[in-house]
């Protein structure tokens, strides 16, 4: 039996990069996210006893995670509002959202192979959209992680899911047409149109 301190070496810490770029997704702000981080794995340490060596360490941090993330946001919730006025206008005018934060994979994947368009879109989806759409596409958790980590039924899940893609494909449309891609669906409809009138 590996003692507290392996664990965490061998397999808690790896995941660090990971709980990083979903804990930035989820607050927008990187020492929201390192603090996110933080709070994670202190609570990883206290409760190192509830964890199963071998098991999936990695969706047990993320459920950490995403339950510090929701403590916070209810205590946030809890005080009086303060609005920044200018924060807001400095958000609204910054051109280089999608760039700001951890880069690994991930980021890479979304602002330089796929376009700030991508990250935009996803970080416009509400936040339960996004994070199904997070741990699924980009984390590559199954169905049933997913359902256990955010603490909902398999078929919320996939219908999130469906609801979420389908808010990217039309946040995304215009977007794929410049790069070329076309909808097959709109190519077959506008061909059978065709074979029709030529019928006649």
């Amino acid at each position: 039996m590996a003692d507290n301190h392996e664990i965490f070496e061998k397999e808690l810490f790896p995941h660090i990069d990971a709980l990083k770029t979903f804990a930035y997704h989820l607050t927008y702000d990187e020492d929201d996210a390192n603090d996110l981080v933080q709070e994670t794995y202190m609570k990883a340490h206290r409760f190192i006893d509830r964890y199963i060596q071998g098991t999936n360490a990695k969706a047990w941090l993320f459920k950490i995670l995403k339950n510090a993330y929701i403590n916070h946001y209810r205590k946030r919730s809890k005080q009086p509002k303060r609005v920044d006025f200018e924060d807001v206008v400095n958000y609204q005018n910054s051109d280089d959202r999608g760039s700001k934060g951890y880069l690994d994979l991930r980021e890479e994947l979304f602002d330089s192979m796929m376009g700030d368009e991508v990250t935009i879109a996803i970080n416009s989806l509400p936040i339960d959209f996004r994070t199904v759409v997070l741990l699924c596409d980009i984390e590559g958790f199954t169905y049933e992680e997913i359902s256990k980590i955010i603490d909902v039924p398999i078929g919320t899940v996939r219908s999130r899911l469906f609801r979420a893609r389908n808010m990217l494909k039309e946040k995304l449309k215009a977007y794929a047409e410049d790069l070329g891609y076309k909808d097959k669906r709109s190519l077959n409809k506008t061909r059978k149109l065709k074979a029709d009138s030529e019928e006649e």
